[in-house]
């Protein structure tokens, strides 16, 4: 008999999927995601059985994630397109920008993909910072890139989109598609919402946004769909140095202000007690 090489139909190296914490391969791979199957309505029949297991598949990733990045230090989720060439100017820019943020102090967070992706976890990682890489499952093959140190599998997209916000100091977005214009406009809504606070989103490739905030600017503020002042919500650079500074100073300027409330909340304790205290006296003198 001769020996299988391990190379025969369906069963070449290479093809692997991850499903939070399953690794699948070859003939084990399925052909839909576990999103899928959660917003498909077309299998509604089966709801009463599986959609509550669901549930506590879901909740095990929100708790992963949260027990996995509590201990993380001040981190910029990096976003951009998967697609991006190595030798891209954006992911030029994005190998350099997380060596910047890396020296600044800051953990890099991504999808874990790719592209633009690796390009920042392999700049943060080189500079000697924290790279970490939030993957997801995909109907087609991705895999996480050989640049992050901590990485987490998700199933569903929006378990990974809480951590993405939940554990970033802000969020640096470089060209890409879809996935990165739905993390771009989450983020924006969010601010603009007052969900989180003091968020900076810094856009880079000036040339790559030009049209978007051309179109933002003179129609979507222009029709009053926004206002003026949600333009500011974004800082749009080319220049590594200013996408960290920004990061920086908002950061600083935030805790300015935190420690500002805590001054005075502090200062009306106390006056609150010495008017007591003094109600007190008065009380006992009569």
């Amino acid at each position: 008999m001769g020996q299988s090489n391990g190379r025969e139909a369906g069963r070449e190296p290479g093809r692997e999927r991850h499903r939070g914490a399953v690794t699948l391969r070859r003939q084990a791979i399925t052909d839909s995601t576990a999103d899928q199957r959660l917003l498909d309505s077309r299998g509604r029949g089966d709801w009463k059985t599986k959609d509550a297991w669901r549930a506590l598949r879901i909740l095990s990733e929100f708790v992963e994630g949260f027990d996995t990045l509590a201990d993380l230090p001040p981190a910029v989720s990096v976003f951009g397109s998967a697609r991006s060439r190595p030798e891209s100017p954006e992911c030029r820019m994005a190998e350099a920008l997380g060596a910047a943020l890396a020296r600044a102090g800051y953990a890099v967070i991504t999808g874990g993909g790719p592209g633009v992706m690796e390009a920042a976890n392999r700049g943060a990682s080189e500079a000697g910072g924290l790279s970490v890489g939030l993957g997801i499952e995909l109907p087609f093959e991705q895999g996480l890139n050989d640049w992050v140190d901590l990485a987490i599998d998700f199933r569903y997209f929006f378990a990974r989109k809480t951590m993405f916000v939940k554990y970033a100091q802000a969020f640096v977005v470089l060209p890409g598609g879809f996935g990165t214009m739905d993390e771009l406009f989450e983020a924006l809504t969010l601010v603009q919402t007052g969900k989180v606070t003091r968020f900076p989103v810094v856009l880079m490739g000036v040339d790559y946004w030009r049209g978007l905030l051309d179109w933002l600017r003179d129609t979507m503020a222009a029709d009053g769909k926004i206002g003026p002042v949600d333009l500011e919500l974004i800082c749009v650079t080319d220049d590594i140095d200013s996408a960290v500074r920004h990061i920086v100073e908002a950061e600083a300027t935030l805790s300015a202000e935190q420690e500002a409330v805590r001054e005075e909340a502090v200062a009306v304790t106390a006056a609150d007690q010495r008017a007591a205290a003094e109600a007190g006296d008065e009380s006992r003198e009569r």
